[in-house]
């Protein structure tokens, strides 16, 4: 890609140490693809940081709860392109704004933090609604319970506890640093256990283990220079998962996991859905071309509603 000198990009981000290092990984990538391009960054606090110590009220769910200060910033011409968690983003955009790229997805498995290798019982800590609904399903006799802050905070809470195990994403530990390789890892002189969860009733949410570049849509400029760095077959898998959600009027908050593959000529899209008159979800899975995730994400609304 060419571009001239005197070009500049703002990055956006909420200010976390998840966020700062996901920020690095767009700033290191743009700026291999685009090296004429001066790269800044700003960090912005949002609502969820500031009420991390707070619960949840669960009707509200998390739709916009990191990424709304963002946003706003975004749409007043502060920032240039807002770097995301695509799982925090609601499924329905703000109007002027759009998802201009993605980088390559990370691992999407939940994973089981434990201090021991034994089998958990008795606590096991979250604060995903969809983990929560998870858990009760799989582990019937354990508590389930409420879990806010950013990684590291969580961690803290975790050795300070009589828990018997947290739940965390996969990929933002790896993002973080934490050497996974042995099935465990170290974090500030604690040793834990990690355990994959199975996918099959683990269903991550949508958008897990990706990061999005989020662009006014007027911003042509903006969008060409995040194209230089997007995956397109991640991008497709978060257009599916995103108009699944749509469809459902579900968000990160809501107790749904849904997912897409593409091996080959096809993708594979899979969904999970808790209601709370049941304990078992509903669910769903279908196949079809990668070029189409509008259409095949309408084929899995209809078979998880049949």
């Amino acid at each position: 890609m060419s571009v001239r000198r005197s070009e500049k990009i703002i990055l956006g981000s909420r200010g976390s140490e998840l966020a700062r290092a996901q920020t690095r990984l767009v700033a290191v990538a743009l700026g291999r693809a685009v090296p004429g391009v001066e790269i800044t960054t700003q960090f912005i606090s949002t609502r969820g940081d500031r009420r991390s110590t707070e619960p949840l009220d669960p009707r509200a769910g998390r739709k916009g709860l990191f990424t709304g200060e963002v946003e706003r910033a975004l749409v007043a011409g502060e920032i240039d392109m807002a770097v995301h968690s695509a799982k925090d983003l609601p499924s329905e955009m703000t109007p002027g704004l759009e998802i201009a790229s993605v980088l390559p997805r990370a691992p999407t498995e939940d994973l089981l933090i434990t201090k021991t290798a034994a089998t958990p019982s008795g606590t096991i800590a979250t604060g995903s609604v969809r983990r929560q609904h998870q858990l009760r399903w799989k582990y019937p006799n354990v508590e389930v319970i409420d879990l806010r802050g950013n990684v590291p905070t969580r961690l803290r809470k975790f050795v300070e506890s009589d828990w018997s195990a947290i739940v965390l994403a996969r990929a933002g530990l790896e993002r973080l640093g934490y050497d996974l390789t042995q099935a465990g890892f170290q974090f500030e002189g604690v040793s834990f256990h990690a355990e994959i969860l199975p996918f099959d009733d683990f269903v991550p949410a949508g958008g897990q283990g990706i990061v999005a570049m989020q662009v006014r849509s007027a911003d042509e400029e903006a969008k060409s220079i995040g194209q230089a760095i997007n995956d397109q077959n991640t991008l497709l898998c978060l257009e599916a998962e995103r108009e699944f959600l749509r469809l459902l009027q579900g968000d990160c908050g809501s107790p749904v996991g849904v997912q897409a593959v593409i091996a080959g000529p096809k993708m594979d899209l899979r969904a999970q859905v808790f209601e709370p008159s049941r304990i078992e979800p509903r669910t769903g899975r279908v196949e079809g071309v990668p070029s189409a995730p509008g259409q095949l994400a309408r084929e899995l609304w209809e078979t998880i509603n049949d």
